[in-house]
């Protein structure tokens, strides 16, 4: 079998002085982190959409990836070839996850019986692939937004057929995750919002996109999947407002439409920047919910507001997503999923590699340094001090309800005044961080 990338050996782990690029200075999947190994913490995935079909391409220029293996074509023989160039590189990698849209790996049809048929025969060799190499899914998902059928959106369309194809679409995508053996599924609506009111039924549609997560539940059900579903928060890009605006608008939709303990949530970075906030914002909303799932690992650029998907190099913000990942002792069923690209200037397969060796790196240092500050507690001691007044007396009677305004109105008759008031320490605590960076 051709070797595509032959001047690539197995990524290993070197340690922090070595100076190979194409080592490990910090994620050792053996070692353990709280309980747990880093390869177990972390699941890293490599995500087949920007690393096996990524060209290079933007709003201004054409392809630039030079891609040996790749025809150009979007045939069979050309998908069946990629599949073993993607494990081939998760091999050297040492990823031990993949992720994927069913156009991704497959190519369209000229209906949806021959688009069927195409994902059955490329289904076929992944998995043969995966078990070659151990190498699992970690989610699959329906690519409802490139095709112009998608125009009006998938199951926010106002078409009742694009909605039936959309569905048509997403059971046999469940089925082949269900085949492959993938741990979750995820929703993430690429054209699910509106770009005016004025032409827009928005309680018809989003009473419609909860439709659409029930059905897919049922069907899963039917056939024996027991995945976990992941909702993809994302405020704007394709549309002007989408229906998965932040993990807050996420959680809203999906308890109000009875989706609780049916979907959580797969949280991006640079969604999270787009929504005006931040990434470990995010991850804190869906985790006192109990639905943080997965996330996909990139980051933005601060000097662009738009979805830059670039692989995640910033210590500190991955300092921040360990936080709270630790917090809740792992993502589950989920990982940490490699949504980011090269940039098109980097256009070298090597240029691959680089980046990911990178964004593991990234994450494991995260982890040791959110790590270190757990086990020494200051942080958490900081913010248990700063609400102790929660602790007793009328901060416990109003927690535990048994305090109604008229008690908290007699507390401060006979009080006159607040106390207890206290710095928040902000440049104290950014500091700290700093320390342990």
């Amino acid at each position: 079998m051709a070797e595509y990338f032959p001047s690539v050996s197995k990524i290993e782990y070197e340690g922090p002085k070595s100076r190979n690029p194409l080592a490990f200075k910090h994620y050792n999947p053996d070692e353990v982190i709280e309980g747990q190994t880093m390869r177990d913490l972390f699941r890293f995935s490599v995500c087949y959409w920007h690393t096996f079909r990524g060209t290079g391409t933007d709003p201004f220029g054409s392809a630039t990836l030079q891609r040996p293996w790749d025809d150009g074509s979007d045939s069979i023989p050309n998908a069946l070839k990629r599949v073993d160039v993607a494990f081939e590189f998760m091999q050297k990698l040492q990823a031990p996850f993949y992720c994927w849209h069913d156009r991704d790996i497959s190519p369209e049809g000229s209906s949806l019986k021959e688009s069927n048929k195409n994902l059955d025969e490329i289904a076929k060799k992944l998995k043969d692939k995966q078990g070659e190499t151990g190498i699992k899914l970690l989610w699959g998902t329906a690519n409802l937004f490139s095709n112009p059928r998608f125009m009006h959106g998938a199951a926010t369309s106002c078409n009742a057929d694009v909605f039936a194809f959309a569905a048509a679409q997403v059971k046999k995508a469940i089925e082949v995750t269900y085949d492959l053996g993938g741990e979750n599924y995820v929703f993430w609506g690429g054209r699910e919002g509106y770009h005016n009111l004025l032409n827009t039924d928005m309680k018809r549609e989003t009473d419609h996109l909860a439709r659409f997560m029930h059905m897919a539940h049922d069907h899963a059900k039917s056939i024996g999947f027991k995945g976990q579903f992941l909702f993809e928060p994302k405020p704007k890009e394709p549309t002007k407002h989408q229906y998965d605006f932040d993990a807050a608008t996420c959680l809203n939709f999906i308890g109000r439409n009875g989706l609780d303990g049916i979907v959580k949530l797969n949280i991006e970075t640079n969604h999270a920047t787009l929504a005006g906030h931040s990434m470990m914002h995010e991850l804190e909303v869906a985790r006192i919910h109990n639905a943080l799932g997965s996330i996909d690992a990139n980051t933005g650029d601060a000097l662009l507001g738009w979805d830059t998907d670039q692989f995640p190099t910033d210590i500190y913000l991955t300092t921040q997503m360990m936080l709270v990942i630790l917090k809740q002792n792992g993502l589950g069923s989920g990982g940490t999923n490699f949504d980011a690209k090269v940039r098109r200037e980097s256009f070298e397969p090597i240029d691959l590699f680089h980046a990911h060796v990178g964004g593991m790196d990234a994450f494991a240092r995260g982890a040791k340094i959110a790590a270190a500050i757990r086990k020494d507690g200051v942080l958490d001691q900081f913010v248990s001090n700063r609400y102790r007044s929660f602790d007793s007396g009328i901060g416990a009677q109003i927690e535990s309800g048994k305090a109604s305004f008229a008690d908290c109105e007699r507390y401060m008759l006979e009080k006159g005044e607040i106390t207890g008031n206290e710095s928040g320490r902000q440049e104290y605590l950014e500091n700290l961080i700093n320390d342990y960076m």
